[in-house]
């Protein structure tokens, strides 16, 4: 075990008999030693012990006293603590038993998430990219700590994980089993803040979005009611045949299932928000994208509403180039609808080099995230976004395309590799197309017009949207701002997007 229990008897220590200890006191699976807690927030301990047991917590200067209610179940609240990178104990005591945790920092906590390409560790990029094997070397960064839980599905949600989670200091030993999106997130977060980063990774490769929404969510739309009907009765394949539905390989694939075991036991773990990297599995051979945009606003939502935070941030990853199927410029789309929620932020990679559906530069994707959240949490001075679609304005025979996060302009760039994009004003914006009002797209060119974009074809005299990147790999996007990231790409009337899978007889 990852933790000490001491047993007091007092009444053997006297020579009287021992103390019936059928109900071993017990803190919840998450915590453990090493573990980060989240600074300026009430800090939340429980766990269980005998019913009507008095419980004692410690930890720094505080010290918090419970009963454990009639199901033996307790909770005490620590007041909010600044970030100390020093380690120290969380001890808790109850009836002769004591249980002690020790180096225990306080600083920041973020939950990482999605399927595989969260879960890709940092060994998996070092074998593709040299520079990665550098920074394993110089990842002796003991105040960084990654906890990986790896549960099974529930059909129920679970109290409590059922193996006691561990914490892992980051060193050049430990870095390369932890997610390579998480570890590049949490080193920018830790070298711009120079507090604790924990890092609590319930990514599962291979799975679409539903089983990580919580039960309540799914009332939020009818794909997703039908969904979690046609799940409570086991029916997986009418759940793939479905409009806007997904295929649920196995029980791990229904909904909730991954958030009841996963998410659901350490909901009152205190943390500063999540970053996600998902919908690969939502848009694949025979998977249907259409409704991403309300599974991804369930998702958010049923999180917020799970952990008693409605402001909680969550900044997740618009899908690659690299690997794609055909329904991903249409995730993609849905993606970038989903970005209106509050609090949240999108990180376009459709610019990053890579091969395969697992591309291995997740250093831009991590500090991409990175941005967001020093500039909305930290409250740094930081370009966070690249070109946002706004609005158009259709003048004559072109379009012009109003964009957010352009207040320095916009350029047309090339990135190579790991390398900063690189302006390069004489060549042609890629990637635009215009519809005329047949509703057949048209390759359009498209010239930069300060902070905006003008776009025209000559075939199409009378345009009625635009759309960019809308392609399954779009390589070489290349309008940026003048902060050096990437426009998303976007449609100006999604409502003209059609997509029909080829779902199953």
């Amino acid at each position: 075990m990852n933790y000490r229990v001491h047993l007091i008897i007092l009444t053997f220590l006297l020579g009287v008999g021992t103390r019936d200890a059928s109900a071993e006191l017990r803190l919840a699976g998450i915590f453990a030693d090493h573990m980060v807690l989240q600074r300026d927030q009430p800090v939340h301990i429980w766990g269980w012990a005998d019913a009507g047991q008095k419980v004692t917590v410690f930890f720094t200067d505080q010290t918090e006293k419970v009963v454990a209610n009639q199901n033996g179940v307790w909770s005490v609240t620590f007041k909010p603590m600044k970030a100390d990178p020093q380690g120290r104990q969380l001890r808790v005591e109850s009836g002769g038993q004591s249980i002690v945790f020790d180096d225990v920092l306080v600083g920041e906590v973020w939950h990482a998430s999605g399927q595989s390409n969260m879960a890709m560790n940092v060994d998996a990029m070092a074998k593709e990219l040299e520079a990665v094997a550098k920074d394993i070397s110089a990842a002796d960064l003991p105040i960084l700590r990654f906890c990986r839980i790896n549960e099974p599905e529930s059909s129920q949600p679970l109290d409590d994980l059922r193996q006691r989670a561990t914490w892992t200091v980051c060193d050049p030993t430990t870095v390369s089993r932890f997610s390579g999106v998480a570890f590049y997130f949490a080193r920018r977060l830790h070298a711009e803040l120079n507090v604790p980063i924990g890092m609590i990774d319930s990514s599962r490769g291979g799975t679409p979005i539903e089983p990580y929404i919580p039960r309540e969510a799914f009332d939020s739309h009818p794909t997703l009611k039908k969904e979690l009907e046609l799940g409570d009765r086991g029916d997986l394949d009418a759940i793939w045949k479905m409009p806007g539905g997904v295929r649920a390989r196995d029980a791990n694939w229904l909904p909730g299932r991954l958030f009841y075991s996963r998410l659901a036991p350490i909901s009152r773990f205190g943390v500063r928000g999540a970053i996600w990297y998902q919908g690969e599995s939502n848009s694949g051979v025979q998977e249907d994208p259409r409704d991403y945009q309300h599974k991804m606003r369930a998702l958010i939502n049923g999180w917020r509403q799970a952990f008693g935070d409605r402001k909680l941030p969550v900044y997740f990853v618009q899908l690659p180039g690299s690997g794609a199927g055909e329904g991903w410029p249409y995730l993609r789309e849905q993606q970038r609808l989903a970005a209106d929620l509050p609090h949240t932020g999108m990180v376009v990679s459709v610019d990053l080099d890579g091969a395969g559906i697992h591309p291995p530069n997740k250093i831009d994707v991590g500090e991409r995230l990175a941005r967001w959240a020093l500039a909305k949490d930290y409250g740094r001075s930081i370009a966070f976004s690249g070109p946002v679609f706004e609005r158009q304005e259709i003048q004559g025979d072109s379009v012009v395309i109003h964009f957010s996060h352009a207040e320095n302009g916009l350029m047309v760039s090339d990135k190579k590799g790991l390398a900063e994009p690189r302006e390069t004003p004489g060549d042609e914006l890629a990637y635009f197309e215009v519809v005329d009002k047949s509703g057949k797209w048209h390759p359009a060119t498209a010239v930069l017009d300060g902070k905006q974009v003008a776009v025209s074809c000559k075939d199409v005299l009378s345009p009625i949207a635009v759309r960019y990147a809308y392609a399954i790999n779009p390589e070489n996007c290349n309008l940026y701002n003048r902060d050096g990231l990437p426009a998303s790409p976007f449609c100006s009337r999604p409502e003209l997007l059609t997509y029909d899978p080829k779902l199953p007889e």
